[in-house]
């Protein structure tokens, strides 16, 4: 089975944050994903969707700590509905994105734009995943291949198969 969502959006609002009773940080965003498109008669269209997100421990604390609202951020994550009672007692149900991977993007109002935190994927963009590799400094060099080897003058292959 799969169950894995990945958005880009931007924050609707400041993200909230609390801590549980063993001091876990619990970061909840407000994500807009604006679609676009033309519609039958050529008229320009835009459609919102409002996602709710939230983001546990390390990751909850980062994006507490650098994003603002209207910062521009990728989510990747999976899709939870949690059950829960409200003060009169009736059960209620909340569908959610639970982030495992968050990478703060240029853009939007209040985002900095700059990458920070665990893993990296390879590509020069650091990552945010709940899984190890400690903290690094923050990455002031936007340029994805600046670490790139410089091959010189390689010939290229003209004889590919499409």
């Amino acid at each position: 089975m799969l169950n894995k969502v990945m958005l880009i959006g931007n924050l609707g609002a400041d993200p909230e944050t609390r801590y549980t009773q063993d001091g876990t940080c619990v970061c909840n965003l407000r994500l807009a994903t604006t679609e676009k498109y033309k519609d039958r008669n050529g008229q320009q269209q835009e459609k919102t969707e409002w996602h709710r997100v939230v983001l546990w421990g390390r990751l909850g604390e980062i994006a507490n700590q650098y994003l603002k609202k209207g910062a521009r951020v990728y989510i990747e994550g999976k899709i939870e509905t949690r059950k829960w009672q409200n003060k009169e007692g009736q059960d209620q149900y909340t569908t959610e994105i639970r982030a495992g991977e968050m990478k703060m993007l240029g853009g939007g109002g209040g985002g900095r734009g700059d990458d920070f935190g665990g893993s990296s994927n390879g590509g020069g963009f650091p990552t945010h995943g709940g899984s190890g590799g400690g903290n690094r400094a923050p990455q002031r060099n936007n340029d994805p291949f600046a670490d790139a080897p410089d091959f010189g003058d390689v010939p290229v292959d003209d004889d590919i198969p499409f």
